[in-house]
């Protein structure tokens, strides 16, 4: 059983890693799309000067989804950290009642708890490049 339990909890750690990275993925090019759809927009409508509203829209719409995905995104993250966070608990716990917690660094936790900072950081440089970036080409 106690393999069972243990095979059951990697499987889980394997399909959360493999979810992290389909939402950051996902962030990552949305922002880089939406960066250059709205670049090219604000650069139109800076260019015409006058009738500009559409592309005003265009440029508020995709700046709200952007702020959208990326928070779904970064709650999707944040999510998959706790639960990586209790089942690796479990895993340490299951390892230090058979006595073989020594094999494993329990420094890993903190590590992982990193490398979802740096993801989350990487998600919101690009979200904030993709929503400023066009104002300033459309404003200044």
């Amino acid at each position: 059983m106690l393999a069972r339990m243990h095979q059951h909890i990697v499987e889980e750690l394997q399909q959360g890693a493999r979810t992290d990275t389909v939402f950051v993925v996902t962030a990552v090019l949305f922002n880089l799309v939406v960066l250059g759809v709205n670049s090219a927009v604000a650069g139109e409508a800076a260019s015409r000067g006058g009738d500009t509203a559409a592309q005003d829209v265009t440029l508020v719409i995709f700046m709200l989804m952007t702020v959208l995905v990326n928070s779904i995104a970064i709650i999707a993250l944040n999510t998959g950290k706790q639960t990586r966070g209790k089942l690796l608990a479990g895993i340490m716990r299951m390892y230090t009642d058979e006595g073989i917690a020594a094999y494993y660094d329990a420094s890993l936790l903190a590590n992982y708890n990193r490398r979802y900072a740096s993801f989350i950081g990487v998600i919101l440089c690009l979200a904030a490049t993709a929503v400023l970036v066009p104002l300033v080409i459309r404003f200044l």
